[in-house]
């Protein structure tokens, strides 16, 4: 039996210091919410920080340990301990709370006792421990206190120096460096210096330097007044103590001590510790995890779930079940329906129609899937959009678009000659060279060098003083540095995202075949990737200038065609408001129109700067902009903004009142619906965090409006490829790209003339009269040897 002992391997014990890693994950990381509305950030960081330690630190065993809300026998020997700290936030306490659960699925036991802290019974589980040569003790914490029970190597602790993933392992050798004394002087350090965050005194008037001179001179505060007593000042002075700091030492010995008591970790929590008959990993349920993960929609994590199993994602995640052969293109389309479903779950895979459905068979989980979409009523948007936009896509994507290589190469060349310019204007600017791309060296260069500050600075969520685009807007007139940076930022996005990029993803035919994601967005709205297409920079002519690279093979051109305003048509409609429909009826420019009314002028007394200014509007509103953010597009103050609002209101009352009584039925439902039933939820409509709720009721008010906009582009795509396919005309009539409101078909010459119209056609056609209440769909089509440089077909 002994010799089994010894051969025996070590085992490894983490213990959680659940409220310290909660608490710092919290104040570290963005306030998360799941579709429900509930606060999951704290919770978030807590998985991570598990999933970290389960592949860094490999444990055997894993024990989590709380507080108790109730006053500890710390609080009772000193009413003021902890004092100064702030109540604690009710969204972090629900997640505390929920934590439990999360150990629950995880297998992990959690102890507590009443009148004690979570320090107390980790202290506790070492003192427990401590002897048994066949384990070695791990402490996770965000609190540096449990520092004062590492011991070598045998007892660690595992803490984070900023965030959440940026961790340091602490052995005692560690400690030592760091502090420059011994682990258990750790609370004869506080004793004397005090703790401000708990609110532990220690003596008035001794700082760090002192109280790190004296403990290596004496070791303990014990023994330091046991010198003190027998009147050897000469033995302080010898080390630099001065007769001031000498007598504070001599009146408050009680406070010291005292001090210490309270930072000393206790060691004797009655609470009962059996290590478990088998090792943690062996009580894992996978299923547990991953519907924990699904409702608290940490999509993103599963994935890295593998790591608790010793196998690959796809055994994790409910996995299928044995020798079950999934088809393709019947995942392809249960995918979609789930998405329809939930919005929220981009680009769905197996393991979240498994996760959603809560089974382990494929053919089970479609069932399910299919049947929740006919009881939301969305089996006619799936049949009639999705479904067959499929067969579009396919179609598109194979056929491609043709690259000019020639041209992007001599674009390269000519914007990174303008960069490396730039970068030496910037640097003469700043009177210094510097990595203008690193976010820390040009903060150092803005905010040090410089002296710049912005108002209403923000940081990072390391703390870092900001340098996103937001925060140097506010900057642009400070310096002339500042609006080089943002050229240089354009001109390297534009190098390294697309210039450059595209190059390397054309195929041997000459042509790129981006990847087009049907389900990519919660919008509606198609995306892309390999490059993303959608983002293309049109405002600048720097980033127009991509667009000449798209061109068309010899015998053919290109058809652009693009939908007008057709966001402020659907608003129009969708809202019934009247007197914005007649100006469409009418045909009428609306901003002039709308800047006719609002400024209460006729149509020739119309300025530019009015029409600019109905135009922000506009397209403001149906984005949810409040008067502030109207204030900072228009360039105007506070009460022209206001005005001008409640002007817009007045003029628009039925479109105010649509856009108020979507944001009600968000808040009522948590969802939106478009013109043809498509949801968007909306996980933060509900949140007790005002900035959170703030945003999704933004984004509530213009859901229906731009996912209808989504319905009607996908409609017109089907309808338009149905068109070609019945006439034989896919060969010579290929549609290449969509992004946004913007279909672009390569023709052969000969078709030109002919198929545009009919194009053109389908597009308006794509709602009925009783759909589009008399509003009119407006395409207006584009034809051009290239993307950029393309001419007005005129009437046809």
């Amino acid at each position: 039996m002994a010799k089994k002992l010894t051969e025996e391997k070590v085992k490894r014990l983490v213990l959680l210091d659940s409220h310290a890693i909660l608490h710092r994950a919290y104040h570290a990381l963005p306030d998360f919410v799941s579709h429900s509305g509930e606060p999951t950030g704290a919770l978030f960081g807590l998985v991570t920080m598990l999933l970290k330690i389960v592949e860094e630190l490999k444990p055997d065993y894993i024990f989590a340990c709380f507080d108790l809300p109730k006053p500890t026998y710390r609080h009772e020997a000193y009413a003021d301990y902890k004092a100064g700290r702030k109540k604690t936030d009710e969204n972090l306490i629900s997640q505390i709370k929920r934590s439990r659960e999360v150990f629950e699925a995880f297998s992990i036991p959690c102890f507590d006792k009443e009148g004690f802290e979570a320090d107390d019974i980790l202290g506790t589980m070492v003192e427990k421990f401590k002897d048994d040569k066949n384990i070695e003790i791990v402490i996770s914490s965000g609190d540096m206190d449990t520092l004062q029970l590492v011991t070598g190597k045998k007892v660690q602790v595992f803490t984070v120096k900023k965030g959440i993933k940026d961790t340091i392992l602490y052995d005692e050798k560690a400690v030592v460096e760091r502090f420059g004394f011994s682990p258990p002087q750790l609370v004869d350090y506080k004793g004397l210096r005090g703790d401000p965050s708990d609110n532990i005194i220690g003596i008035k008037g001794i700082g760090e330097k002192t109280a790190t001179t004296l403990l290596l001179k004496f070791g303990t505060i014990e023994k330091m007044y046991e010198v003190l007593k027998k009147g050897k000042q000469e033995v302080f002075s010898g080390i630099g103590i001065t007769e001031r700091v000498f007598n504070l030492l001599k009146d408050k010995e009680e406070e010291a001590l005292f001090s210490k008591m309270l930072a000393t970790i206790r060691r004797d929590a009655p609470i009962d510790i059996t290590l478990p008959d088998l090792p943690w990993k062996e009580n894992l349920n996978r299923e547990k995890i991953v519907k924990l993960f699904a409702d608290l929609d940490f999509r993103s994590l599963t994935s890295r779930i593998k790591v608790l199993f010793d196998g690959t994602a796809s055994e994790v995640a409910l996995e299928v079940e044995e020798k079950e052969v999934v088809d393709p293109l019947e995942l392809k389309k249960t995918c979609m329906a789930l998405w329809l479903i939930n919005s929220s779950v981009t680009n769905p895979t197996l393991d979240d129609c498994l996760s959603f459905a809560r089974v382990r068979s494929f053919i089970d989980a479609k069932e399910i899937i299919f049947s929740e979409l006919k009881k939301q009523n969305l089996e006619k948007l799936y049949t009639n959009i999705e479904l067959p936009l499929i067969e579009v896509i396919g179609h598109m994507e194979s056929s491609g678009v043709k690259i000019d290589m020639k041209y992007l190469k001599n674009l390269s060349q000519k914007y990174h000659k303008t960069l490396l310019e730039v970068e030496k204007n910037i640097f003469k600017l700043a009177g210094k060279e510097f990595n203008v791309a690193s976010p820390k060296q040009l903060g150092e260069i803005l905010f040090d060098h410089l002296g710049l500050k912005p108002k209403n600075q923000k940081k990072t969520g390391t703390g870092a003083r900001s340098t996103k685009e937001s925060e140097l807007e506010k900057m642009r007139d400070m310096h002339p540095v500042v609006p080089l940076i943002f050229e240089h930022r354009e001109l390297s996005k534009l190098l390294g995202t697309y210039i450059d990029a595209i190059p390397e993803l054309v195929a041997s035919d000459g042509r790129l075949h981006a990847t087009f994601l049907q389900a990519g967005t919660t919008t509606g709205r198609l995306s892309s990737e390999n490059p993303n297409l959608q983002n293309i920079p049109i405002k600048s002519d720097l980033g127009n200038a991509i667009r000449f690279a798209f061109v068309a093979e010899e015998g053919s051109e290109l058809l652009v065609i693009d939908y007008s305003q057709i966001q402020l048509r659907i608003a129009a409609i969708l809202s019934g408001d009247e007197k914005l429909q007649d100006f469409f009826k009418r045909g009428e420019d609306i901003h002039t129109a709308v800047a006719k009314e609002v400024f209460g002028v006729e149509v020739n007394e119309v300025t530019p700067e009015m029409r600019r200014r109905a135009k922000v509007i506009n397209f403001g509103i149906i984005y949810g902009m409040g008067v502030n953010a109207l204030k900072a597009n228009l360039g105007s103050t506070k009460e022209e903004a206001a005005k001008f609002y409640d002007d817009y209101f007045k003029t628009f009352r039925r479109l105010g009142e649509y856009l108020e009584e979507t944001k009600q039925f968000a808040l009522k439902h948590g969802f939106t619906e478009t013109m043809f039933g498509r949801r968007r939820y909306f996980e933060g409509i509900k949140s007790k965090l005002p900035f959170i709720r703030a945003s999704a009721e933004r984004m509530a008010i213009n859901a229906p409006i731009q996912g209808t906009e989504a319905d009607v582009v996908k409609i017109a795509m089907v309808r338009v490829y149905e068109y070609l396919k019945a006439e034989g005309l896919l060969g010579e009539v290929k549609l290449i790209l969509q992004i946004h409101d913007e279909l672009v078909y390569e023709v052969k010459k000969d078709q030109v003339k002919a198929i545009t119209p009919k194009i053109k056609k389908i597009l308006e056609d794509v709602l009925n009269e009783e759909e589009s209440k008399g509003v009119p769909l407006v395409a207006n089509p584009e034809v051009g040897k290239n993307w950029g440089e393309t001419e007005e077909v005129g009437s046809l």
